[in-house]
């Protein structure tokens, strides 16, 4: 695969057809996507205004790969940060690190958001990232720690106990006290492919006022599943 930085120029490139500069927008999400693939993808329609008909505002691709591009570099930077550091403990002796990773060697691939692809930070990405790299440096920031949203947290029965899930992108702040593992999904089996095309856009690059739902509602209607513990296998 190609790098990054091959796919970005092509989406930059406005000699090329459009189809052609969002599948190449695809592929720079395959190799960088701060709140997984398809929660990137849909924050980034969102906040570059890319509309349903892609024809109809073609500069909307630039403005997404750019925010995309700008957070790279971020990260970029504090992992180039954090090996400097690692050289110089090196040097003085140190084999074991200070702190274990940057934050995206740490959280980035299990990212917070895979749950819907629609429950993710209203931040835009260079800031989600600032974010994550001051609580990787034991910096305290307001707020929950994945977007900043200061509202109480919303309180879901697990049937035994209970969850307490971000208002502001359904992120887990409080696990059910049985200890046990409690997943959410969204209850739409088809839900990806609608945003693939864009259904949740209008041709003017304005939210769909008729796509069921906003962030609370989906917060609020993800189906809650817990894997029953596994049994004991005895021989004989």
């Amino acid at each position: 695969m190609a790098s990054f930085l091959t796919h970005h120029r092509i989406v930059l490139d406005r000699t090329l057809p459009v189809r052609r500069r969002h599948a190449a927008l695809r592929t720079c999400l395959d190799l960088y996507a701060p709140y997984g693939f398809r929660a990137t993808y849909h924050h980034l329609t969102v906040s570059a205004r890319m509309p349903r008909d892609l024809s109809a505002d073609p500069e909307s691709l630039t403005r997404a790969v750019t925010e995309l591009h700008e957070a790279r570099l971020l990260r970029l930077a504090e992992d180039a940060q954090y090996a400097e550091q690692r050289r110089r403990e090196k040097q003085a002796g140190r084999r074991v690190p200070r702190r274990p990773g940057t934050w995206w060697h740490l959280h980035g691939r299990h990212t917070y958001f895979q749950t819907d692809p629609l429950c993710h930070p209203a931040l835009l990405l260079p800031e989600f990232v600032r974010r994550q790299t001051l609580l990787a440096h034991s910096e305290s920031v307001p707020g929950c720690a994945r977007c900043g949203n200061e509202q109480p947290a919303v309180s879901r029965s697990t049937g035994h106990g209970f969850i307490d899930l971000c208002r502001g992108c359904g992120a887990v702040l409080r696990s059910c006290t049985c200890g046990r593992p409690h997943y959410l999904h969204p209850r739409e089996k088809d839900l990806w492919p609608r945003l693939w095309r864009r259904e949740h856009m209008t041709d003017d690059g304005l939210p769909n006022p008729h796509w069921p739902g906003g962030l609370e509602d989906r917060i609020a209607g993800l189906h809650l599943w817990c894997p029953a513990p596994s049994r004991m296998r005895r021989d004989g």
